[in-house]
């Protein structure tokens, strides 16, 4: 018997105490015996939606198991097969560096600052937002959410992902010049405008997938692919964005080359397990990658074997895999969180 088979056995034995999620990212053997596959928006929701399952295997990185946990009933447990599956954005805010930016920043620009934070971060990062009035978001919902954000104060603090604040910022119609940006290291703040004038503080984090993506990249894909529209994820740099002819969330990535005419073509600058997929399931249409190097090995971590080895454990009742949050935490983040969902 195949892996994949025992996994399915398995799967057919436990039912509806059963849930495996999987971000679009994983593998295609991963995605296929997934019950539920989705961007981080869409697994918050389902996961917060679903209050059967028992078990909730996910598919992905830390800070998603996290979120999966704060979000779904206490009686139900979620774990993470590859332990080891970090997110390199994540670690760039940890919990001290935002306590210090917090107290240097309102020194700065007064208590008028709200919090937001991408959703993948730490929990303690959504609970330190949340404590503060703040928010989480996606790039799925991130013009809903800072527009609600900007409505709460005068300015917002955005972690950790600068490039995605920024594009959702500018997009918004805040001029660059009105956007700070936070040091997390050093501990200073850097803007050209009168303190007042600062819209938008970027905290100086960003995914090392679509960081490296850049503007000569787009060049050369124009000259190659003439015809083809270029669309990249919104965790890539302004000066990419800027000069594509789209860009948005996984699932805006998706869907743009779903519903264009047959015989369209497509370069699109974010992971490459993703690209590939969308390149398969759309055989009327040619779907390039922009970036050979674009894969995320923190998410190429899940294995058919550790799925399966997390599956039996289940089954034996060792819940060495779980991922848990604490009170304190899951507390203030949900409130994070909900503020959110709430969008």
């Amino acid at each position: 018997m195949t892996t994949t088979e025992k996994i399915k056995e398995i799967k057919s034995r436990l039912g509806e105490d059963l849930l495996i999620l999987a971000h679009h990212y994983q593998k295609d053997e991963i995605v296929a015996l997934a019950d539920f596959v989705g961007d981080s928006l869409k697994l918050a929701q389902y996961a917060e939606k679903n209050k059967r399952a028992k078990y909730i295997v996910f598919c992905g990185v830390h800070f998603m198991a996290e979120t999966a946990d704060m979000l779904t009933e206490d009686d139900q447990l979620v774990f993470l097969p590859a332990q080891s599956a970090g997110c390199p954005m994540a670690d760039m805010a940890d919990i001290a560096q935002a306590e210090r930016a917090w107290e240097i920043l309102t020194k700065e620009f007064d208590e008028s600052i709200i919090p937001i934070t991408y959703i993948n971060s730490r929990a303690d990062i959504k609970a330190f937002c949340g404590k503060h009035g703040g928010s989480s978001v996606t790039s799925g919902n991130a013009p809903k959410v800072m527009k609600w954000g900007f409505e709460q104060g005068k300015r917002i603090l955005f972690l950790p992902d600068m490039h995605l604040g920024r594009n959702t910022a500018k997009e918004m119609g805040v001029p660059l010049e009105n956007m700070a940006s936070y040091d997390r290291i050093k501990g200073t703040v850097d803007y050209v405008c009168p303190k007042e004038d600062v819209k938008l503080i970027l905290w100086n984090g960003y995914c090392h997938v679509h960081h490296a993506i850049k503007p000569e990249m787009v060049e050369n894909a124009r000259q190659l692919h003439p015809n083809a529209k270029i669309v990249v994820h919104p965790e890539c740099p302004y000066e990419v964005t800027s000069i594509s002819d789209g860009y948005g969330s996984t699932e805006y990535l998706i869907n743009v080359v779903k519903n264009a005419p047959s015989g369209s073509e497509f370069v699109i600058g974010t992971e490459g397990n993703l690209v590939k997929r969308v390149a398969r399931e759309n055989p009327d249409k040619k779907v390039y990658i922009l970036d050979n190097k674009s894969y995320c090995i923190n998410m190429n971590k899940t294995t058919l074997e550790n799925l399966l080895e997390t599956l039996e454990e289940i089954e034996d009742g060792d819940f060495s895999r779980q991922i848990t949050v604490s009170k304190s935490v899951t507390e203030n983040a949900l409130v994070a969180l909900k503020n959110m969902l709430s969008l």
